[in-house]
């Protein structure tokens, strides 16, 4: 059996906060194959951003295992850090922030190549930087431009080119597009899986837009306060979603059909807090199915080949 490129277990990220500790990411488990791209979707505050962070090491995880081929990387020293850091890369939401303002193109993307002390002369360091920006699609012209001077799509580019530049084999996407235009999304979106063929990268994809999800992904897990509610292959998910909440996020894609019937489902209630949070369901006090076993823990269970559900109740909603 092929040994996963990521995998997660029981992993949990708190905060302590004045009015207790906030779950972010509680008790999540899964595994991203090689080469595959994992989308993770849910609402905004749900956990998700959080949940690529804890795994790369930006946050340091609360409990629970993280394992990179194969190997665990939970607790490490600072040495066996720098290897994995190498190893694991993210691509920020906002292009802006996340550019030093006072560095031009060539400086950014030359930062982590001098770093690493892999290249020791200059010209090693500028052959370097002239194939990173012509693999991700900057002109060299802009060699000297700084951020300020290009549009969303040409900082996100450079913010892939730093990300590829040590040779990465798993790459955190968090939200990579929602800051852009919807056309120069589609160009971003098709450079990264372009890359993904050409390197076998492995790909965990952050985002709230399900439209993006559904085109990149091949398994999806959704996101409700901290846990997984719901994981499969992404047509699956698409095709039969069996978690209340994943009919709900999925009801709200916008569609172009004037002819669909299908009805938006207007969720209602309070949403749970994450501070503290009692035993059970999260999402029951906006179910329409919620009963009194919502309250016990729920875990997630098979109830389709690679179709994972956190409900109680998914069996006989679906009538499985």
């Amino acid at each position: 059996m092929e040994v996963p490129m990521i995998e997660v277990r029981h992993l949990k990220k708190y905060f302590d906060t004045p009015k207790g500790l906030l779950h972010a990411v509680d008790d999540v488990s899964f595994k991203i194959g090689k080469g595959k791209t994992m989308g993770v979707v849910g609402e905004s505050g749900c956990g998700k951003s959080t949940l690529g962070r804890t795994i790369i090491h930006l946050l340091e995880s609360t409990d629970g295992q993280i394992f990179l081929n194969g190997e665990d990387i939970t607790h490490v020293n600072r040495k066996k850090m720098h290897e994995i850091n190498e190893k694991m890369q993210i691509v920020f939401q906002d292009p802006y922030s996340s550019l030093n303002p006072r560095q031009t193109v060539e400086e950014i993307i030359k930062e982590p190549l001098k770093l690493s002390g892999r290249y020791k002369t200059r010209a090693e360091l500028n052959a370097k930087t002239e194939e990173l920006m012509g693999l991700v699609g900057i002109d060299e012209r802009l060699r000297l431009a700084y951020p300020h001077e290009l549009d969303g799509g040409r900082r996100q580019r450079v913010g892939i080119a730093r990300a590829l530049a040590l040779s990465p084999d798993f790459i955190v996407c968090d939200e990579p597009v929602s800051a852009l235009d919807v056309s120069i999304q589609a160009q971003v979106l098709n450079l990264l899986q372009d890359l993904q063929q050409q390197r076998g990268l492995t790909y965990m994809f952050v985002t709230h837009d399900l439209s993006v999800v559904r085109h990149i992904s091949d398994d999806i897990c959704v996101m409700y306060l901290g846990q997984l509610v719901e994981t499969a292959p992404a047509k699956e998910l698409f095709a039969a979603p069996l978690h209340p909440y994943t009919k709900a996020l999925l009801s709200a894609i916008p569609s172009t059909d004037i002819h669909s019937k299908q009805e938006r489902i207007r969720l209602k209630g309070e949403i749970t807090s994450p501070i503290d949070p009692k035993p059970g369901c999260r999402f029951a006090a906006r179910c329409p199915y919620a009963c009194e076993n919502c309250r016990k823990l729920q875990e997630l269970q098979e109830l389709m080949p690679n179709h994972f559900v956190s409900c109680c109740r998914a069996k006989e909603i679906n009538g499985l």
